[in-house]
């Protein structure tokens, strides 16, 4: 069970200090801090920031950086799915069906070093998939489970059973990020997958990311502002595309700046590999992370620290205060502007 308590007050009794309290251990006592104001996401603001704003859904990223896709959607009923058990099952009985295998992964499968496979048929000749009984079953039963559909866009795909509903299949490697990831972690696990591999739609995709896109996104900067203001399963944190990636202030990086935050990111991968039995989910978790990779990670957070200001962050709550001062910097004049735009004069109706 989760529990806010917040006080309430009419606005003409509002008073001036606004008192917060913030519990490192639940079981410990608070920290208590006072603010002249605060914002819907509990922590404090100067004036000079609105306080009632509230990060909305951002349909491209609002820092000049990569479009961050959604991993393949199915919309297959399971029929073109299968657990490496099946897969075998599968091939025994029609073995030429081997080429159109695809490892296919979601964030589960990713963090915990599991394996699907899914049938892609990108590219693939008619003529083979008629000599493929088996396949062709699941493709009349692709069809018609999308025909049975009360979503139009998904009956008018049945038309074309072979294709995807939607997503990125990329053709190098890719930066993924789970959609869904514990919250006892600090770090989400991310890092970089490679062709022929299918992501699907629980995984974000950053196409052709470099290290240092890597270095920011498994920054704690970056982890504070997703904790801050992503949504939730259960307490689990959902990693949305519109609301953190696209909402992130993104810092100004120098070329020798870009180098050094590379080489640490680097680090965190090399010292993941040190560990090569280990899954995402061994390395990741709070009481088990090796030394090696949480110095790295701790090193990388403070070089990703300093890009946004010479003194050092004391809290999470100190590094979303300063995201948030940023974010309504970036905000503002883009609403402004919006605002500004004369709207077109609707075209009058002509009477008969």
């Amino acid at each position: 069970m989760h529990v806010v308590i917040i006080g309430l007050t009419r606005r003409d009794m509002e008073p001036e200090q606004k008192r917060l309290f913030e519990y490192e251990n639940i079981k410990g006592e608070p920290e208590e801090t006072r603010h002249k104001a605060l914002t819907a996401y509990l922590f404090g603001v100067s004036e000079e920031v609105n306080r009632h704003r509230v990060v909305k859904d951002a349909p491209l990223p609002i820092s000049k950086r990569p479009k961050m896709e959604l991993g393949v959607k199915m919309v297959d009923n399971g029929h073109y799915t299968f657990l490496p058990e099946q897969k075998i099952e599968f091939l025994a009985s029609e073995p030429q069906a081997k080429s159109l295998f695809y490892k296919y992964i979601g964030g589960k499968e990713y963090i915990n070093a599991k394996l699907r496979w899914c049938l892609g048929f990108e590219n693939v000749s008619p003529h083979i998939l008629r000599n493929l009984p088996k396949v062709l079953e699941r493709i009349r039963l692709v069809k018609e489970f999308r025909q049975n559909s009360k979503k139009s866009a998904t009956r008018k795909l049945s038309q074309t059973p072979t294709d995807f509903e939607c997503g990125t299949i990329p053709k190098s490697q890719f930066l993924v990020i789970p959609n869904v990831s514990s919250e006892r972690r600090k770090y989400i696990p991310i890092g970089w997958m490679y062709p022929p591999t299918i992501p699907n739609q629980k995984l974000r995709v950053l196409l052709d990311a470099t290290l240092s896109d890597f270095a920011i996104l498994t920054s704690t900067m970056h982890m504070a502002w997703m904790r801050a203001i992503t949504g939730r399963m259960k307490s689990d944190y959902m990693y949305s595309v519109g609301v953190v990636y696209n909402t992130f202030p993104w810092p100004t990086i120098s070329p020798k700046q870009e180098a050094k935050i590379s080489d640490l990111a680097q680090a965190i991968l090399d010292a993941r590999d040190q560990f090569p039995e280990s899954t995402l989910a061994d390395l990741y978790d709070p009481d088990l992370m090796p030394p090696p990779l949480r110095r790295a990670h701790t090193a990388l957070d403070k070089a990703v620290d300093r890009l946004y200001r010479p003194k050092a962050f004391e809290s999470e709550r100190q590094r979303v205060e300063h995201l948030f001062m940023l974010y309504e910097k970036m905000v503002a004049p883009i609403e402004a502007a919006a605002k500004a735009k004369p709207k077109r004069a609707r075209k009058a109706k002509k009477l008969n």
